[in-house]
């Protein structure tokens, strides 16, 4: 009875709970900020031992280390997902939370592993969990700019689909052409469409691969125009995007304050973010109308 009910008070235990709960939760203290580098150190040796691992020629004393060191940081991963469930205000949001399901992740293919040898490679999605460092180091200030250029993109989806549909009608187009020239020479690596596509599409994207090379004078004529192209058309989708984020940051300039006068704010905002004043004009206006009425009603 005794062992059960040591077992319930640590269950149960609200104190223990908050202070492991501002350790691996929290990145504020001098504790969990310690705590977020270890874990991030740990993450960042287990997958370059992951890595190192699956270098051919190895010595084969370094395979016994190796093998403790993996198991040493999963038993330390495991301990820490078990950590954060049990010190968590909620548990089933964390377990099925986007970091919940990495954390659990991080800690399976060792286990999975012992059955199918082959999944404890898997161990390099450890490498997802190095997203913490965005609350270790403050960078989750960044996610602001990045929501920007995802709004651009979202707004640029159309013109880019459109600007995709020509580049493949393009090469669709090259590689066909490219295969009428070259595809009745003896040998020719252009002896089907697809092939010749597929050539076009390596050649205007500037890879060059050189695996299927022209070899008539009319199709490296063809070939280096498709060069030129390429070149031409890689800053296409570049210039689309950073219209539109021109645009938005121009509605953003346009959006001032009219108490500080300053710009810079959301679309959606109805407040200054410098000062707090409203940002409708009108809003400000109109309590002084209504007092006024009410205060000429009041008279009469």
């Amino acid at each position: 009875m005794k062992l059960k009910e040591r077992i319930q008070r640590f269950l149960h235990d609200e104190q223990l709970k908050r202070k492991l709960y501002v350790i691996i939760f929290e990145s504020d203290t001098p504790a969990g900020k310690l705590f977020d580098v270890i874990l991030i150190g740990c993450i960042l040796t287990s997958v370059l031992l992951v890595i190192i691992e699956s270098l051919k020629g190895l010595p084969t004393y370094l395979s016994t280390p190796f093998v403790i060191l993996e198991y040493l940081f999963t038993a330390f991963f495991t301990f820490e997902y078990l950590t954060r469930i049990y010190c968590s205000p909620r548990p089933r949001k964390y377990i099925f939370s986007f970091f919940g399901i990495v954390d659990l992740l991080a800690t399976l293919p060792l286990y999975i592993g012992l059955i199918f040898p082959g999944a404890r490679y898997l161990l390099i999605i450890r490498a997802f969990r190095l997203i913490r460092v965005f609350r270790v180091f403050k960078l989750f200030n960044f996610l602001n700019e990045g929501e920007r250029l995802l709004t651009a993109l979202r707004e640029s989806s159309k013109k880019i689909a459109v600007f995709f549909l020509f580049v493949v009608i393009l090469v669709t187009s090259i590689g066909t052409l490219m295969y009428m020239i070259e595809g009745t020479q003896p040998n020719s690596q252009f002896n089907n469409i697809p092939n010749s596509i597929y050539w076009a599409i390596v050649t205007m994207t500037t890879v060059g691969y050189g695996d299927i090379t022209p070899a008539t004078g009319l199709g490296k004529f063809l070939s280096a125009c498709v060069m030129l192209i390429g070149y031409t058309i890689i800053a296409v989708p570049t210039g689309i995007v950073s219209a539109s984020m021109m645009k938005d940051y121009k509605r953003r300039r346009d959006k001032e304050c009219p108490n500080c006068h300053r710009s810079g704010h959301e679309d959606s905002a109805e407040f200054c973010k410098y000062c707090g004043s409203s940002l409708n004009p009108s809003h400000t206006k109109e309590t002084p109308k209504d007092e006024t009425k009410d205060e000429a009603k009041a008279n009469t």
